[in-house]
């Protein structure tokens, strides 16, 4: 058996698809377009927004894309690190690496952002690939923690630890060697880092660098879509939120067959992964609100292989119940965070260059209605950068 693969098919078509769940019904303001690959947002300490863009790529060195090696991507200095205040969109770090198709789609970059205690902000790099291929593209930022040392428009930045370079030597899940360091938080100077690539949490102490193994994320077992026997299912855990309680919180895509409501949210305690809540689709991102109230956002909720990128935002209280406060108007959402007064800020249409969109919702603006039993719309699959998992024979 061959190992783990990238997988994606990129195209479009019209389908019609339904729901037959209790919804909200509600409206978003967008306070930013135009954006390239829209992936992680924060506050920042000033109360700032905060997104990175993956970029559009560029004329740079190529390789081949690992989600469909018959393409390639190719690296430009496009990603940047943007910030939202008082209805004002500034670059405030551009020059970051990125790989992308020519059209700017695939794009892999400038994946997320947070800042410690005392204001400092850090950007984490994705790579969606094995880490020997930075030695073709010259480019040692992919799969690491930057610090920033400036928010003036400029590239001024430190590396701070080799996330990948910890998959390169230890590949804790035993697969084949692939790293994408996806999402991460900061808890008392010590950063988690989700890589989706290695289905693993990681842990890294941004005083010295240095990158150890937090968790482990094993296939299951789930039904083949095609007929015959169960096959392995990779995690691909991409999403990680801190609870009140400090404690770490993953969500997870989901690999091949990305199966409708096959998506888990762990709790992290003592290294060891423990089932959270489930019933999910494909999550792209998690973050809990001060009163405990955890929201999911799912990057195609009727499941990647349906084609349709209809997104949706998913509310878990702590007694359980769970309602889904958005979801018309997402689409291919890539990332949220949660802002005073009730307000939600989401990356939407994170998987294009110069398409890209952050929208704020208010959940106390919305009402609950029935949603619509079908509606037709724009599909389409793309590989988040590599995001996207199969095993094949």
């Amino acid at each position: 058996m061959l190992k783990h693969l990238a997988f994606a098919t990129i195209g479009a078509a019209i389908v019609a698809f339904g729901s037959g769940n209790t919804a909200l019904a509600a409206t978003f303001e967008i306070i930013a377009s135009n954006l390239d690959n829209p992936r992680g947002l924060t506050i920042g300490s000033n109360g700032s927004l905060y997104v990175t863009e993956a970029g559009r790529g560029g004329a740079g060195l190529c390789i081949p894309s690992p989600t469909n090696p018959t393409v390639s991507v190719c690296y430009g200095a496009t990603g940047a690190l943007t910030r939202i205040e008082n209805s004002t969109v500034t670059r405030v770090v551009t020059g970051l690496p990125s790989l992308a198709a020519p059209d700017g789609s695939e794009a892999t970059g400038a994946h997320d952002v947070a800042f410690n205690a005392v204001g400092q902000p850090y950007v984490l790099i994705g790579l969606g690939a094995n880490p020997a291929v930075r030695s073709t593209l010259g480019v040692p930022e992919f799969g690491q923690i930057l610090k920033i040392n400036a928010l003036n428009g400029g590239s001024d930045w430190t590396v701070i630890a080799d996330v990948s370079a910890f998959e390169q030597a230890e590949n804790p899940d035993g697969g084949e060697v692939d790293s994408n360091p996806y999402s991460f938080i900061i808890q008392n100077n010590t950063a988690y880092v989700a890589d989706a690539g290695a289905n693993a949490l990681l842990t890294v102490d941004l005083d010295n660098g240095d990158v150890d193994l937090a968790s482990v994320f094993d296939s299951r077992l789930v039904p083949n879509p095609f007929g015959g026997s169960d096959i392995p299912m990779q995690s691909v855990p991409n999403s990680v939120a801190s609870g009140s309680d400090d404690i770490v919180y993953v969500g997870e895509l989901t690999g091949f067959p990305f199966p409708v409501g096959g998506a888990r949210v762990y709790r992290i305690a003592n290294g060891v992964p423990e089932v959270f809540a489930e019933d999910f689709t494909n999550i792209i991102d998690l973050d809990f609100d001060p009163t405990g109230n955890l929201y999911v956002l799912e990057y195609a909720t009727s499941g990647l292989l349906s084609g349709d990128l209809t997104g949706a935002l998913i509310r878990l209280n702590p007694d359980g119940t769970r309602t889904t406060l958005l979801s018309e108007g997402l689409f291919a959402p890539t990332s949220l965070t949660v802002g005073e007064d009730g307000d939600i800020f989401i990356a939407n249409r994170g998987i294009a260059a110069g398409q890209g969109e952050i929208i704020r919702f208010n959940a106390n603006d919305s009402q609950s209605v029935p949603e619509p039993s079908s509606w037709i719309g724009l599909l389409a699959i793309t590989s988040m950068g590599g995001l996207l998992k199969v095993t094949r024979r």
